[in-house]
């Protein structure tokens, strides 16, 4: 699957898969009333089908089987992120239509990261200059925890219209354009392909929303693109910095907004509305800005960054600081994890 037109041709489809199969699942949604109702957490004003992730899964899934007929994908990634991401994604499907309590969600997903990690074989050791800083065991339960905490923040940052399908967008757009620069072009069609999933959703989650993600949907996005920088980093461990920097947003708002409300003694699981860019939005009466915001950030700022760490052209650390500190301060200016102000509608 080498040539452009027919790596394309198979994005293409997996958009217009998951487009397809959103528009279904939204109108499955309305007849049957499985409806998003707001409440005192909710960042949207009017009932709302969720459950539109589940066309995403599908649509990705079976871009891995047949990337797998097809030869251009081997068995690790198919049954390695395929299983995963699967096994989130039915833990996300459950927790949509019944309660599974936190433990037990926070046990599968540790289960679904550990299956990852076993597929995926050896990583390369994470290196500051001439320094191991992880190797062996504990480079294992960083990638575990890092896994984890993937799924997690971007089931935590999936709260307005658009966010979610924006960045994962961008961001997979951007590590194939990373791969691809770097001599890379194999690493470019795992990216393509979650993209342009993520993209048939997000004709339907455009601001104002007409379907969410939900559960199913945001775990099994937080999954696939936590797999898919360590994807990368097997192919060139400078790229595993490159992906640090272009996830940079969600994972500063999440984060900051996580240690600010464990320190202010609130449990890290509970339900809330505090994050950076929730403030950000009601401050701005707009879903739209702020998801644009993000976007261009992505592209102009973060995209930027990534590609002269790849290209070793700019230390992985320092690029990783000069891209996450403007990203901290505006964490601290939209005030994320700020309890005290996360009920009021007017901030």
């Amino acid at each position: 699957m080498g040539e452009p037109v027919v790596v394309w041709v198979f994005v293409l489809t997996v958009f217009v898969m998951a487009l397809v199969g959103t528009g279904w699942l939204r109108s499955y949604a309305v007849a049957r009333e499985l409806m998003d109702v707001p409440n005192q957490r909710s960042s949207h004003a009017v009932p709302t089908p969720r459950g539109g992730g589940l066309a995403v899964v599908i649509a990705f899934e079976a871009a891995l089987m047949a990337g797998w007929a097809m030869g251009a994908l081997g068995s690790d990634v198919v049954f390695g992120l395929g299983g995963a991401g699967a096994g989130v994604a039915l833990l996300g499907f459950l927790d949509d239509h019944g309660h599974i309590p936190a433990k037990w969600r926070l046990a599968g997903h540790f289960l679904a990261s550990g299956w990852f990690l076993v597929s995926l074989g050896d990583l390369p050791p994470i290196v500051f200059g001439d320094s191991v800083i992880f190797s062996g065991t504990a480079l294992w339960l960083f990638f575990c925890l890092y896994l984890v905490w993937m799924l997690n923040l971007y089931n935590f940052m999936d709260g307005i219209d658009g966010l979610a399908g924006v960045e994962a967008v961008t961001v997979c757009l951007s590590g194939a354009l990373v791969s691809w620069s770097a001599g890379l072009a194999s690493g470019a069609l795992l990216p393509l392909l979650f993209g342009g999933a993520m993209a048939g959703f997000l004709v339907w989650n455009l601001p104002p929303a007409r379907i969410f993600m939900g559960d199913v949907g945001s775990g099994f996005a937080g999954m696939t693109l936590g797999g898919l920088s360590l994807y990368a980093t097997v192919q060139a461990p400078p790229l595993f910095w490159a992906w640090l920097i272009l996830l940079g947003v969600f994972i500063v708002d999440a984060t900051v907004t996580l240690v600010r409300r464990v320190l202010a003694g609130y449990p890290p699981h509970q339900a809330h509305r505090s994050h950076g860019y929730q403030y950000a939005s009601r401050r701005f009466r707009s879903h739209r800005a702020v998801t644009l915001a993000v976007g261009v950030i992505n592209v102009v700022w973060l995209l930027p960054l990534a590609l002269l760490v790849s290209w070793g052209w700019l230390p992985s650390v320092i690029g990783l600081v000069i891209a996450y500190l403007p990203l901290a301060c505006l964490a601290w200016l939209f005030r994320s994890g700020d309890v005290r102000y996360q009920d009021l509608s007017g901030i």
